[in-house]
């Protein structure tokens, strides 16, 4: 079987990443995982890539702290390379029997320095502070470490929640700044939209004209969204399409190189390994390359590397030859390969919609009439991407117990573009992974447990659409 590509270590899961560039080299350091019970601490583990394609696992990069240190839990930050060539990793540590005035379990801003080209970490518990007046003991986390070049200083934004307020509308992105990277003085809140509970995982970067924002949420929905901006300070824009993907991709975090920008996060697993589970903590890490459009919005992709490590045709006969038209005014209709795919592979669809099309796209894993599979749906007349399934859930024996009236699977819905016309579907579909993009704008990721192996297909309903290509590739490990 080949390897995959997408990372995730053994007998344990990826959770917030920090991505750091090095020399050209990725090093993707990580939330490890065990999911054992006691729950142990959380160490930051480091896997580094070159190509997005293939991870080496260096293991453990910062340890935790001992079950009476603050730094029981090592929790997400952010690492910088001071003008001494220093490398300065700031965290969140957290010990659940270390509580605030308020009563919650405290976290607090700590500070490690590699001076070995990040081989080994000294921690500096002398440089460790909490929350102000004002703010929650308890929401003080993830600390991102950014030069502002124009202000001569560095600043650093936090998850934070003010201690007043609405409970769910109490977040904020708290803002300290520093001369040294030692000294940290708070100073007015980065953003403060007072929309949600709290805004995980803060990053921003420059691309060109533009300044980004992006956090991470669990208000509306779990997601990582952004935000636009001329300057550092705002004022901040909501972009048309402001989320990355939707609820199984989660926590990403920024990295650029050659002047790229990608972002890292992790695709949830379930409980129980299946379709049906509810959505866990960490998972196994994915990439997106983001592109900038003309308006300076963000568009989301599969990485290039990525799609060009699938180079081997994988033949497939639907009975038509491409092209392929469909036409089904107020009906039904699908085309079903004759073969059964590999577990791994990439396709990429062409299609050309006609107006008022309800609905088309792929079917995966699909039986052979079409009737079972994975189902990634365009609808055209409600501008969004679906995630579905066939069978859905049943709530008992009866005919009428099945789950006829969810529209797909919740959470799993990405608003796009999609006027008549040419457009393209690509997806990767990896084991229990899958991640789907259209048009190279918006990216859906997803987990598919219960069905392991089947067909591909195309489909249409109520409308008409022509099957210009369809182009499946796997991957021939060396």
């Amino acid at each position: 079987m080949n390897r995959s590509v997408f990372f995730q270590p053994a007998d344990s899961w990826v959770g917030d990443l920090i991505p750091f560039e090095k020399d050209g080299e990725f090093w993707l350091f990580y939330l490890h995982e065990v999911r054992s019970d006691p729950k142990p601490g959380t160490s930051w583990n480091l896997v580094t890539t070159k190509d997005l394609v293939r991870f080496e696992d260096q293991g453990v990069a910062l340890h935790h702290g001992s079950e009476s240190d603050a730094d029981f839990n090592a929790y997400t930050g952010s690492i910088v390379c001071d003008q001494d060539g220093i490398h300065r990793l700031f965290y969140t540590g957290q010990n659940p029997q270390h509580l605030g005035s308020d009563g919650a379990p405290l976290q607090l801003v700590m500070q490690a320095t590699s001076t070995d080209g990040m081989q080994t970490w000294v921690k500096h518990p002398e440089l460790t502070f909490g929350a102000p007046a004002g703010y929650e003991s308890g929401d003080w986390r993830d600390p991102f470490v950014f030069r502002d070049e124009e202000a001569g200083l560095w600043r650093m934004l936090l998850a934070a929640r003010h201690a007043a307020g609405p409970d769910r509308r109490r977040g904020v992105i708290a803002q300290c700044v520093s001369t040294d990277l030692e000294t940290w003085v708070h100073t007015e809140p980065f953003w403060d939209p007072r929309r949600y509970i709290t805004h995980e995982c803060p990053d921003v970067f420059a691309w060109g004209d533009w300044w980004y924002l992006v956090y991470s949420e669990f208000s509306e929905s779990f997601t990582t969204r952004y935000r636009m901006a001329k300057s550092p300070t705002g004022p901040w824009t909501v972009p048309e399409r402001d989320s990355v993907d939707g609820r199984a991709f989660y926590a990403s975090k920024t990295a650029e190189r050659d002047g790229r920008r990608f972002f890292f996060g992790w695709i949830a697993s379930k409980e129980e390994n299946q379709d049906d589970g509810a959505w866990q903590w960490a998972g196994t890490m994915s990439v997106l390359e983001a592109r900038q459009n003309p308006d300076g919005t963000l568009a989301f992709a599969l990485a290039e590397e990525l799609v060009e490590s699938f180079w081997e045709e994988i033949p497939a006969t639907f009975g038509r030859s491409l092209p392929a038209t469909m036409d089904v005014p107020d009906g039904y209709s699908s085309l079903v390969s004759e073969e059964v795919l590999p577990s791994q592979f990439y396709a990429k669809t062409v299609l050309q919609i006609g107006a008022g099309t309800t609905e088309c796209g792929l079917l995966l894993r699909s039986s052979a009439d079409g009737d079972e599979s994975y189902v990634i749906r365009l609808e055209p007349k409600r501008g969004r991407m679906v995630f579905d399934r066939w069978p859905r859930k049943a709530t008992g024996d009866a005919q009428w117990n099945v789950s006829g009236d969810v529209p797909f699977e919740i959470e799993l819905e990405r608003p796009c573009d999609l006027g008549p016309g040419e457009h393209t579907l690509e997806v990767v579909v990896d084991g229990d992974l899958c991640v789907a993009v259209v048009d190279r704008q918006v990216a859906l990721s997803t987990r598919i447990y219960d069905r392991p192996q089947g067909r591909i297909g195309v489909f249409v309903g109520e409308g008409s659409a022509t099957i210009t290509d369809l182009e499946i590739r796997k991957r021939t490990d060396n």
